[in-house]
């Protein structure tokens, strides 16, 4: 992952609500409505902060039957914990 890349990421990961989605869609894909109920966000601002973790990579969004469903990419999440720690190395 590049310096670019993580930066990307770092600013997505600042908001709170934006790392409560990325919780949630990390065991089980999840609607939009489903995202908006765990905040006190309005469903406009929350579809802001998903557009924000889509664009990283963060969330993916899948299309099951009728409805859009977003989950966590776990490997892209690993992967800046990983790079975060390689801060450190010398």
């Amino acid at each position: 992952m590049d310096d670019d890349d993580l930066d990307e990421i770092l600013r997505a990961l600042a908001h709170p609500a934006r790392r409560t989605f990325l919780r949630a869609c990390l065991t089980k894909a999840r609607a939009a409505g489903d995202l908006s109920a765990l905040s006190d966000l309005s469903l406009a601002t929350v579809s802001e902060h998903l557009k924000v973790l889509r664009k990283t990579g963060l969330l993916q969004l899948d299309r099951r039957g009728r409805f859009w469903m977003y989950r966590t990419d776990a490997a892209l999440l690993e992967g800046a914990a990983l790079a975060i720690r390689k801060l450190g190395d010398r």
